[in-house]
């Protein structure tokens, strides 16, 4: 080649053939690289199919069409596709798809459920019969939340089915039961509803049991057995791990349980109906039907600034108490007898007569105890002190069993009027005896409840209360 010769241009050489052996084709020189576009960019047709299976709406993938159409940089088109291919799936997704928005609730009753379930807590309530779903109902509404779903019932061969309809996984469960008068199944509905609760893995089963059953059987009479304690061992094993109740017959039974117990108490209740209901309450004076009674009368008489009477010879000396009522068998005559040792006898059983300890005459009587159920021995009282000069009779108690015929009683007898809180439903015994009012304890409950799911202090709910109250 000459010196004056033109230099020549090399002639590009063409790309190599695909090979198998090579993983991906070569890349297209610059200049003839073309912008890429929804219809040339690979996948834009399966991103618009995914996106609307997805359940994107149609906006948003109109949305998603004019993003892929959008033309790139010269260049850069190799790189974006290589971009998008390695995108996670996530990610090419629509927003909706990966969270989902807060959807508004449909209704009062749904927007109750979803705070109940947002708190980490529901209600429950274990009463297969709709006059004892009352209470729970009422504290539902101050807690603001909704009661749970659930399903009891009774079967053809009366057997008790309790079923839950939603989840309850990692919640504090509270399950309110008022006791009605059929006692055992209300305690078999209780205990197979915490069991069907703990089977679903919830975090807490607190028994909210503001009259607790057979409180009456705490102690050991004649051959009989202490039911409480047999009742305390079985809602263990059932599941429960806190109960919640009011005014236990014996303060005694908290320790028949091997979990917390929380022992609430009506007298703040009771006593602001005294102050409000009661015009001329401070002529009045707190009476106690038995000696037994005289400490929680002794508590709302300090508290309420009033005297104090007792009847004496009500209750005492029963057959019940003082009777052991075991019988050995008859001695054999061959038996070893041992001289000199001669056990104390007891003396005979007389009933001392009714007295009353504190003057009543000219004033309000108010008779306090913590079960009403049957009433006469509280008519007997009511008697007594009418003959003793007292002008107005009234009963205040906790728990209103009212059992057997004691409506007809009260109404016949010289008391005027029977106060009970709603521990217990009685709303056929008011029907039948006017008398008979009803103070509502939801308040106290839904607090405790509050407290014990928010881990307080339980303090405020037992201020002004003394230990005998």
């Amino acid at each position: 080649m000459g010196r004056g010769a033109a230099r020549r241009t090399p002639t590009p050489k063409a790309p190599p053939p695909h090979s198998p052996r090579t993983p991906f084709p070569p890349p297209l020189p610059p200049q003839a690289a073309p912008s890429p576009s929804f219809l040339g960019c690979r996948g834009g047709w399966g991103l618009t199919a995914v996106a609307l299976w997805a359940g994107a709406s149609l906006g948003e993938t109109f949305l998603l069409l004019l993003l892929l159409l959008l033309p790139t940089p010269q260049g850069g088109g190799d790189r974006a596709a290589g971009r998008a291919r390695r995108m996670p799936r996530k990610l090419l997704l629509p927003h909706r798809a990966v969270c989902p928005p807060f959807r508004a609730p449909r209704g009062p009753h749904e927007a109750l459920a979803m705070n109940a379930a947002r708190s980490g807590y529901r209600v429950f309530s274990a009463n297969s019969t709709a006059a004892c779903t009352e209470l729970a109902k009422r504290i539902t509404e101050r807690l603001g939340a909704e009661l749970g779903k659930s399903v009891v019932y009774q079967e053809t061969n009366g057997e008790t089915r309790v079923e839950i309809k939603e989840s309850v996984r990692g919640q504090d469960i509270f399950i309110i039961q008022t006791i009605p008068r059929d006692v055992n199944t209300a305690v078999m509905e209780l205990l197979i509803m915490a069991y069907a609760l703990k089977t679903s893995c919830a975090r807490n089963i607190i028994g909210v049991i503001p009259y607790f059953p057979y409180s009456k059987q705490s102690k050991m009479r004649k051959r009989g057995s202490i039911v409480c304690k047999l009742l305390a061992s079985m809602l263990a094993k059932a599941g429960l791990t806190h109960i919640i109740t009011m005014d236990l017959h014996q303060k005694e039974i908290q320790g028949f349980f091997s979990f917390p117990v929380d022992n609430l108490r009506a007298s703040p209740f009771l006593i602001q109906y005294i102050q409000e209901e009661i015009p001329d309450y401070r002529n009045a004076v707190i009476v106690a039907k038995s000696p037994d009674a005289a400490k929680r009368a002794q508590s709302y008489a300090e508290r309420l600034r009033l005297g104090l009477a007792v009847i004496h010879g009500e209750a005492q000396c029963t057959e019940q108490d003082m009777d052991d009522g075991r019988h050995s068998p008859p001695m054999v005559k061959n038996a070893t007898v041992h001289p000199g040792l001669e056990l104390p006898l007891m003396m005979a059983k007389e009933k001392p007569p009714i007295t009353v300890v504190g003057d009543v005459g000219g004033r309000i009587a108010i008779i306090v105890d913590d079960i009403i159920d049957d009433v006469e021995s509280f008519v007997a009282a009511a008697e007594i002190l009418k003959e003793r000069g007292a002008y107005k009779i009234f009963v205040m108690a906790t728990h209103g069993l009212l059992s057997a015929d004691a409506p007809r009683l009260i109404e016949e007898s010289s008391i005027d009027e029977v106060v009970v809180t709603n521990t217990v439903p009685h709303e056929v015994q008011k029907l039948q005896c006017p008398k008979i009012k009803t103070v509502d304890i939801s308040l106290i409950l839904s607090e405790a409840i509050r407290r014990i799911h928010n881990g307080e202090s339980m303090a405020y709910l037992f201020r002004n209360i003394t230990v005998d109250d």
